[in-house]
């Protein structure tokens, strides 16, 4: 047993079945703790800061799930293995445990605090908490990792998923730090529009919202109703586990719904990153880094601002800079919109999508990304090109999105604005021309892309 352990949370803002929290409290007569604001993600541009606010929404809520354990959560600011090694000087800490985290920054930031815990001679334990199944554990049978996600999930929903546990009356620590914080900073943002709020009583709200979600096979795809979960910022900040996701949807819709699907697209993007971190700066498809770009900055701020002149992209896009968020369907318009009709690095958007999601994930954010620009595995065929128009007469026939989002069209009717494409609006909307012709730009897709892939 270990007299005082240091429990560092992460991606993991919840006491109930937290693996590593858990482990430090079932191996250690006490437990310290803590969340560190790592400067190094906090610099301007570099984050979003709907996540942030999210983020700190859960580590009020966290406060309050540990003070009820008779326990105080500590709060840093400064670089974790430097923290850490003031802690182990101060306060005697001998052991230190976290959940593992598979980006490449994580890694290297891990790496630095296993190298302090080494030189002060006392224990770093890292424990896989954020998936349904570890990271590299799902494999065929000659070894390696599944590039095609039919085969993946094939493999993987054979496993077991283990069930969720409750959290050990452990003892927390009460003391004093000299150099912990007082309270938790609000960075001074603070978003009234902000589509989900974080916290662990939310998602569990959320959660039981979707014994109601029978129809969400269809009604994923129409983004004028609620037909998401809202579960993803939950599940990429941890304020309920995966474990507890993927249990309740199996009791109450059944092991064959397809939210299950879902949660495997998360493990599978994962699994992929972490094994393949070259994809964090380039195509997993390394023929696919070949391509020429145009790269045309003014259709690129037309694209982020929501005014290219095609509704179902601009609603997207003023929906993510609103809210910090964007239906799923739309995700894979705008996306292959930028690639494909703008013809625009997917990095750009990755990045750009980095800075506004509330719900961002950097290894899922990629996966989606790299799916959409047909550079990433198991990713739609470069042939395959979204038709921005037809997406909006399938998906938002009445235009109810739009209007929603797009203020300049609401007075116009749907068949209209569908009408679009070939009959620009009125100056007096104030709604801009469509800024490229999408029969042109997919000619010029499908030669960009047929030229790299007919060299390699």
């Amino acid at each position: 047993m270990y007299e005082k352990s240091l429990f560092i949370f992460r991606r993991d803002m919840r006491v109930e079945d937290n693996t590593g929290l858990i482990e430090a409290l079932r191996s250690s007569y006490e437990v310290l703790p803590c969340f560190i604001f790592d400067p190094r993600l906090l610099k301007e541009g570099k984050y979003s800061k709907n996540a942030l606010q999210f983020m700190v929404e859960s580590l009020k809520d966290l406060e309050v799930q540990i003070n009820a354990l008779g326990g105080k959560l500590y709060l840093f600011s400064g670089l974790p293995h430097e923290i850490i090694a003031s802690l182990i000087l101060e306060k005697n800490i001998d052991a230190v445990f976290v959940n593992y985290d598979y980006t490449p920054f994580s890694i290297r930031r891990d790496e630095a605090i296993s190298r302090v815990c080494t030189d002060y001679g006392i224990g770093f334990h890292q424990f896989h908490d954020t998936t349904l199944h570890v990271p590299g554990s799902v494999r065929s049978r000659q070894g390696k990792i599944y590039q095609v996600f039919t085969q993946f999930f094939r493999a993987a929903s054979r496993l077991p998923i283990d069930v969720p546990v409750h959290v050990y009356e452990g003892k927390f620590c009460n003391l004093h730090i000299s150099f912990s914080l007082e309270e938790i900073p609000e960075f001074g943002y603070n978003n009234p529009d902000l589509f989900v709020h974080g916290g662990r009583n939310n998602s569990l709200e959320v959660l039981s919202d979707l014994s109601g979600f029978t129809d969400y096979d269809w009604k994923r795809d129409i983004p004028a109703i609620k037909g998401t979960t809202g579960l993803s910022a939950h599940n990429r900040f941890g304020t309920v586990s995966i474990r507890e996701v993927y249990h309740f949807i199996r009791d109450q819709l059944g092991a064959d719904h397809p939210l299950i699907s879902e949660l495997y697209w998360r493990d599978f993007f994962i699994q992929l990153a972490a094994e393949h971190s070259r994809v964090f700066g380039h195509a997993f498809r390394e023929k696919f880094d070949g391509l020429s770009w145009e790269n045309d900055s003014f259709k690129f701020q037309m694209w982020c601002q929501g005014k290219t002149g095609f509704p179902i992209v601009d609603a997207g896009m003023r929906q993510l800079n609103t809210t910090g968020y964007m239906h799923n369907r739309v995700r894979m318009i705008v996306s292959s919109f930028l690639v494909k009709d703008l013809h625009i690095d997917w990095r750009w958007g990755e990045r750009y999508f980095a800075r506004k999601l509330v719900d961002y994930d950097p290894c899922v954010n990629n996966g989606n990304w790299q799916w959409a620009a047909s550079t990433g595995a198991d990713a739609t065929p470069y042939f395959r090109i979204f038709n921005p128009w037809l997406q909006q007469q399938k998906y938002d026939q009445k235009c109810e999105y739009i209007k929603k989002w797009v203020p300049e069209l609401r007075n116009m009717d749907p068949k209209d604005i569908h009408a679009l494409e070939k009959k620009h609006p009125h100056e007096d909307t104030g709604y801009p021309q469509p800024i490229v012709d999408h029969k042109v730009e997919r000619n010029k897709a499908l030669v960009m892309f047929k030229s790299v892939d007919a060299t390699n």
